[in-house]
């Protein structure tokens, strides 16, 4: 009897905080008390102004069929809009490509710049996904060890060292604010690192779908320095329309036409309903209340860091936006995929373990997985005081 052959890029490794949130679920189902603090993703609906034009668009029996590939030009026109009011920036709609999230976007942008075999950096702690998928599509995902001393982010002076020793590479993902550390590239640091791709033609890829969330200095766009970067962006985060799954990327002339070929293909398009109902999303009525939301993240994450010393946590990353707190737990274990599940049964509440962001054993041990835990502070303010008392008293009881 033969066996169900499985590819080697079919053995890609697991998106853990996924496998988290699914053990968070049965948990609500038997014991309801979870609080889920593991999930990247606001607490909150989309936007009442996106939400009304949803249902006008359904009650108006309009065929929501397949669009364009790139998307409905109402919402390129508006995506370009929010360029022009936020960066400053003029952005043809022609080089936007609606997709089905952020998600697609990478997947598109990877085939169609990548070849298998060609080498992209990363940051290391940074988004599973980015090497997954890179790994699954058979290129090479090199993560960069970013600690403390450089803010969890590449800098110029070590991408030129990476270069020295191994040869220019083909891509580079750089994300500010970032995941999971919430750090924001300064603007002369984000241009350095912009022209030095454009000089080696290394192709920048800019994932900024947390624009919009940040606590002191304004994220900035990579186009404001190198319009040869490509620029990601999603309606998921500060739009809060996670499981709408709208997202976009800004490209290059040439790659606008490949893109555009493998979206139609790979996904069609992305949801009807969703685009037609996310062009409200950039108008001034949704901005308020959307604006609303980062202000409680904003109160969320000063509540978190004050209390972290709680659980005796003396080291975490710096959160100057997003929604996350990455925080250093090896005085309490070395193996966090384990310590999450044990705080997940004891105390209700989900966690994602560092192994998703620094897999063990990959680089410099100080920022292995094993030691970290990231938290999301996305929700409401008394849940997220809640989960931090339950975590004390978990930790301080052991």
């Amino acid at each position: 009897m033969s066996s169900t052959p499985i590819s080697l890029r079919g053995q890609v490794e697991p998106f853990h905080v996924m496998e988290v949130l699914k053990a968070a679920n049965e948990r609500a189902r038997t014991h309801g008390d979870v609080i889920t603090l593991c999930a990247g993703q606001p607490s909150t609906p989309a936007p009442r102004v996106v939400r009304d034009a949803a249902a006008a668009a359904l009650a108006s029996g309009e065929v929501l069929g397949y669009t364009d590939a790139l998307g409905i030009p109402a919402l390129r026109e508006a995506i370009a809009g929010h360029y022009a009011d936020t960066y400053g920036l003029t952005v043809d709609p022609a080089q936007i490509a609606v997709t089905t999230g952020s998600s697609a976007a990478f997947t598109a942008l990877f085939l169609a710049a990548f070849d298998a075999g060609d080498t992209v950096l990363m940051a290391r702690p940074g988004y599973p996904a980015y090497r997954n998928t890179l790994q699954a599509l058979g290129c090479r995902a090199i993560e960069l060890d970013c600690g403390a001393e450089v803010r969890f982010q590449p800098t110029v002076a070590m991408l030129e060292q990476w270069a020295h020793r191994h040869g220019t590479p083909r891509g580079l993902i750089l994300a500010s604010p970032a995941n999971p550390t919430g750090t924001v590239i300064a603007a002369a640091e984000l241009a350095a690192i912009a022209r030095w791709c454009e000089e080696r033609d290394v192709l920048l890829i800019s994932d900024e779908i947390y624009h919009g969330i940040t606590y002191g200095e304004d994220a900035h766009s990579a186009w404001g320095s190198s319009r040869a970067a490509v620029l990601v962006g999603s309606l998921s985060k500060y739009f809060s329309m996670t499981g709408w799954r709208v997202g976009w990327a800004v490209l290059p002339p040439a790659l606008v036409r490949p893109v555009e070929l493998l979206l139609g293909n790979l996904n069609i398009c992305a949801p009807a309903l969703a685009q037609v109902a996310a062009v409200a999303a950039f108008g001034a009525e949704g901005r308020r209340e959307l604006d609303g939301h980062v202000r409680r993240y904003a109160a969320n994450r000063d509540l978190v860091v004050t209390r972290l010393p709680e659980l005796g946590v003396a080291q975490w990353a710096p959160a100057d936006g997003a929604f996350y707190a990455y925080a250093d737990v090896s005085h309490l274990t070395h193996d966090t995929l384990a310590w999450c599940r044990e705080v997940l049964d004891a105390t209700g509440v989900a966690l994602t373990p560092g192994v998703d962001f620094a897999p063990v054993g990959t680089g410099r041990a100080e920022l292995d997985g094993s030691r970290w835990f990231r938290l999301s502070f996305a929700g409401a303010t008394a849940d997220i005081d809640e989960a931090m008392s339950r975590l004390a008293a978990y930790v301080q009881s052991r």
